[in-house]
Parts: structure tokens; sequence; C-alpha cells
């Protein structure tokens, strides 16, 4: 039996976002049992709160963006997993703009901060989702992603990524139990292909994007006055159109740190499911989109698995008192 914790105090940070690139102040609070993770918008009117579930995502390209009437907040996977990797059930997140601060482009800031701010158990115990008997799994046949989940005592994820470039082409990452997530996979940092930024920057994206918040992959050359007018436009050094490669300020963390923040992304969308998962997950080529479609289907799941379970009681408090009717034709 484990009991629900939360943070022992506040903390706060402040960064720019990644897509909006505006300066964010970013403060998660101690919240009460059974609260779960909420967000409160304190720079909108009435400081409206939006429940970080599945089914207020409302848009998934090139993150995850949580809205209710109107009100919306995105890139809110990194913090969320790292919510969820320290097994932090209750949390009021306060923000002051319409996205979480990017950071290092990684869960690692946030990582240290929750561990530096310290845990405080609760008297309520955690429920655990588990289907002993029952696979869910989620398919896009136009991407070819898939997410599965089997039934396990424990949870674990298994990861695959693929792309047609000669410099990421296939790569795994395996997580046997969140105890291993801030020592090998909350330092892995989002990644973006040189030829998706100008397409990224035209849908009003990756304002706050630079060469030390992301991996940035040059897998296919492009003219030199292309290339200096996308570096001037992100803000950073001009450099050899001619040289193909991965061209961040800070070198690979590990050979395959894109699959590892792959896996990290599942974890902060999983946490959109609302409690802690015993399962083994199982994702091939995941993403934003399938993540969310794998997280609605395991809560619509737990939907069923409750009615189940009280129609059931409702069975056996009917045969305990004799109160059976029966409709004869």
């Amino acid at each position: 039996m484990v009991n629900q914790r939360t943070l022992k105090n506040s903390f706060s940070l402040s960064g720019k976002g990644l897509h909006t690139g505006l300066n964010v102040n970013i403060t998660f609070n101690p919240a009460p049992e059974n609260h779960g993770y909420k967000i409160r918008r304190t720079d909108v009117f009435g400081q409206p709160v939006i429940d970080a579930l599945a089914e207020n995502v409302t848009a998934t390209q090139r993150g995850t963006v949580l809205s209710d009437n109107d009100v919306q907040v995105c890139t809110v996977e990194h913090a969320l997993a790292a919510l969820y990797a320290c097994e932090i059930d209750n949390c009021m997140i306060d923000v002051d703009a319409p996205e979480f601060p990017v950071m290092d482009g990684s869960s690692m800031t946030y990582v240290s901060k929750i561990k530096e701010t310290g845990i405080q158990p609760q008297n309520a115990v955690r429920e655990y989702i588990a289907f002993k008997r029952k696979k869910i799994k989620v398919v896009d046949k136009a991407t070819g992603s898939s997410m599965l989940l089997l039934p396990d005592d424990s949870f674990s994820i298994r990861s695959h990524i693929a792309f047609n470039s000669a410099l990421l082409r296939r790569q795994d990452a395996c997580l046997n139990d969140l105890s291993e997530f801030t020592r090998d996979f909350a330092s892995a940092r989002t990644f973006v292909f040189v030829h998706e930024i100008e397409p990224l920057l035209q849908n009003n994206l990756v304002k706050g994007g630079d060469l030390d918040n992301a991996i940035v992959i040059y897998d296919k050359p492009v003219g030199q006055d292309n290339f200096d007018r996308l570096a001037d436009v992100m803000g950073v050094k001009r450099k050899n159109a001619d040289k193909l490669g991965y061209i961040m300020n800070k070198p690979l963390l590990y050979p395959n740190e894109p699959a590892r923040h792959k896996l990290l992304d599942i974890i902060g969308d999983i946490a959109l499911v609302g409690r802690f998962i015993k399962g083994k997950i199982i994702a091939n080529r995941p993403g934003h989109k399938i993540n969310n479609l794998f997280a609605r289907a395991i809560r619509e799941a737990m939907s069923e698995s409750k009615q189940k379970k009280v129609a059931i009681n409702m069975l056996a408090e009917a045969a305990h008192t004799g109160q059976f009717y029966w409709n004869r034709p």
C-alpha cells in the first residue's frame, strides 16, 4: 500500500516558452489529497484552473496543449513528466503565460527543484490503474504509430522511434521503473530537424527555440543563404551550410538521447491519465498525438471498469438483501 504524495513547499522557476518566446514564471504548490494535477493561469482574469487530464488536450503539434473555456496552456509535458516520475500525486501549478517554460529542453530543472524542495507523504492511499486481463492498444494508421498497454504488476516503458534521416534512423529506449527516470531520462532534450524549423516558424511556433534548449539535427543540406537566414531569425550564430550533423551548443548526452526524450514525453502525456499505472507500455514511433489517444483510451477503460464494478456491487447487495425483480414475458 502506497500513500499519496505532494510537495513539502512551493517552488518557482522562470524561463522562456519554447513556442511563444515569452518570459514565463511558474510556481509548483502543494495540493490536498485526491487533487491531482491542476494548472492555474494567474495572468488571466479570475485565475481560471485547467484540470491536467487527457480529455482537456486540444492540440498536439510539437507539444501538448491543455484548454478549458477558451483558456489554454501549452508545452506542459516536461514538467508533468517530472511530477509523475518523482511520484507526486497532487500539485497546483501557477503559471503567468499560455505556456510552460522550456528551460534546457528537458525535465531536469523541474526534477532537481522537486527533489530540493522535498516530498510530503499524505494520508490518502494511492489508487493505481491496473488491468489484470485487458490489453489497451491504439494505432494511427496514417503515421504507423502505436501504443500498447500490457498487464503487469509494475510500471515500465519500451519505446522505439524511427525517422527518414541519415543521422537519426532507428533508436530504442527502455525504462524499467520510475526510479530510473532522474538518472537516465530527465536530462534528455527535445529535438528538431533543421528542415522543420521554417514551417514551424510560419505556424507561429518555436519562437523561443535556440541551440541551448534543443537538439538541432542538420541532416539535409540547404543553401548557405537559407541557412544564414534561419540562424538570424532564431538569433543564433551562423554556421557552414555544407557541414551536416548535430549543431546545438551542448553535445549529445547519450547516443540515443532523442529516443530517451520521446520516452520522457510519453511519461508527461500519460500523466494526464490522472493516476499512476501498473502495466507495461510498448510504444512504436510515439508522439504527442498518439500519446494523447492512448491516455484517453486508458481513461475510457478506467471508466468502464468503474461502471462494471458498481454494477457488480449492486448485484451483490441485491442478492444479499433478496431484492431481485425479474421481468416476465
